[in-house]
């Protein structure tokens, strides 16, 4: 009986305004920031190369390796930032300090030149790169090291999905505002106008958090005097034979990511391009906000009733959803906008909750005091393997769907979503494990919690 005690509905732990308040703006902010870099500086890249006849395969090729190199530097700077957070036993310098530079970096942008020869791509290819990097570094440090690690210390088993899912609803209104931005700015070519309101933000919110944020009690310090060591803890042998159900969870984490991944940078491009729908603010808005609801529910079940019966459902409408949008390449082009909302947001709707659900169960599994360490540790599932392997399969059947000698600006292929929505599929077999073990979990965090 006691399993069915936990399957019934909880009391969260009150989380107050101020952590709220914090959790919301910091969250919101970066993931504004994170648009840029994830949707805005790849079609920047795109557009800039989209004349095949001139740059031939660079249409591809930029984007995948901005990808990829970004996913690298975000994984190895959590990975050190996570460790500094964990030693020194705060997050807010972090936080501050990071925002400000990473706001900083994203006005670095209007360096980058777009009127070039066809022999000046691959140097332009390189500056790109670069910047992304450096970019990449002043954004993990504040948002994937120390802000998430700040998520960790404030919530609880009772409250994370809520928290999480919130997050994951910020993503898809970080992609309202700079769609709206974008629009005065970006869509007209006025490129340098985007990257400087959009370098502002940050600035903004790392000054703010001077004085707003607050570390929380609970934060263990680490006194481990062998850093480097301490640092690549979550990769021991041992540590991961301790904690395997964060690995697997996180594996399915990653195989969610390599989905979105598919596609994510292309999205934009897709619709407008693709599907010809220039107009693309209203339907992008339409979907958005119909994920958000999806995602604002979610959250609210996961923790009143836990997540295990909710799991399996949403994985399989990801790849419905998915695999929805690859159906359109068969209809009419006057199907487009109804099946646009109702794959959208079947698919972007279950996905983001899919990634509150394991975010959370992650948060969870994570040992006390090592909240900032393990952080590096789910950037290597979450964004790395993700942010390589997708982009490359992308890359695969991009390049084989067109003819790089023809002199038509590239248009990313309805396939992407047919591979989305099969790697979706395979993310079922871990997903059984970590549903499996959600029961006992949640029983023994709320025991934990309730002193018992």
């Amino acid at each position: 009986m006691a399993s069915d005690k936990t399957s019934s509905a909880v009391k969260s732990t009150k989380l107050g305004g101020k952590i709220w308040f914090n959790g919301i703006l910091f969250g919101l902010v970066g993931q504004i920031a994170w648009m840029v870099e994830n949707m805005y500086f790849a079609t920047f890249a795109q557009n800039i190369f989209e004349d095949t006849s001139k740059y031939g395969n660079l249409y591809y090729i930029a984007t995948t390796f901005m990808v990829i190199f970004s996913a690298i530097t975000a994984t190895v700077t959590t990975i050190f930032a996570g460790g500094l957070c964990d030693r020194s036993g705060k997050r807010k310098p972090f936080i501050s300090i990071g925002y400000i530079l990473w706001g900083l970096t994203i006005i670095m942008f209007v360096a980058v030149p777009t009127d070039f020869s066809p022999e000046k791509g691959a140097t332009v290819v390189a500056i790109l790169v670069i910047f992304d990097c450096i970019m990449t570094v002043a954004g993990s440090t504040a948002n994937d090291a120390a802000f998430n690690a700040w998520i960790t210390d404030v919530t609880d088993v009772s409250n994370r999905g809520k928290m999480n899912t919130v997050l994951s609803i910020l993503s898809v209104l970080a992609m309202v505002i700079t769609l709206i931005i974008a629009m005065f700015t970006f869509d007209s070519g006025n490129y340098n106008g985007f990257f400087y309101i959009l370098g502002i933000i940050p600035i903004i919110a790392g000054i703010l958090s001077l004085f707003l944020l607050r570390d929380s009690a609970k934060v263990v310090k680490n006194r481990n005097s062998n850093y480097l060591k301490d640092t690549f803890y979550g990769f021991r042998r041992d540590v991961s034979r301790e904690n395997k159900m964060l690995y697997v969870t996180l594996a399915c984490y990653c195989l969610i990511g390599i989905a979105q991944q598919v596609f994510m940078s292309y999205l934009i491009n897709f619709v407008v391009k693709t599907l010809g729908i220039t107009d693309y603010l209203v339907p992008l808005a339409v979907v958005i906000v119909g994920s958000a609801a999806i995602t604002a529910v979610m959250g609210i079940l996961f923790d009143r009733y836990g997540r295990k019966h909710f799991l399996f459902p949403i994985l399989l409408l990801v790849a419905v959803g998915t695999f929805i949008i690859y159906l359109m390449k068969f209809m009419p082009s006057s199907a487009y906008l109804p099946m646009l909302y109702i794959g959208g947001i079947m698919m972007l709707g279950c996905m983001l909750s899919m990634i509150g659900a394991l975010n959370s169960a992650f948060q969870d599994y994570i040992p006390k005091g090592a909240e900032g360490r393990f952080q590096g540790v789910r950037m290597c599932f979450t964004v790395m393997i993700p942010m390589i392997i997708g982009p490359v399969i992308t890359l695969a059947i991009g390049i084989n769907s067109f003819n790089p000698l023809d002199p038509v600006a590239a248009k990313p292929p309805f396939e992407i979503f047919l591979a989305s929505s099969l790697i979706a599929l395979i993310a079922f077999i871990p997903m059984y494990f970590v549903r499996r073990d959600s029961e006992r979990l949640r029983k023994a965090l709320l025991a934990e919690r309730d002193g018992k």
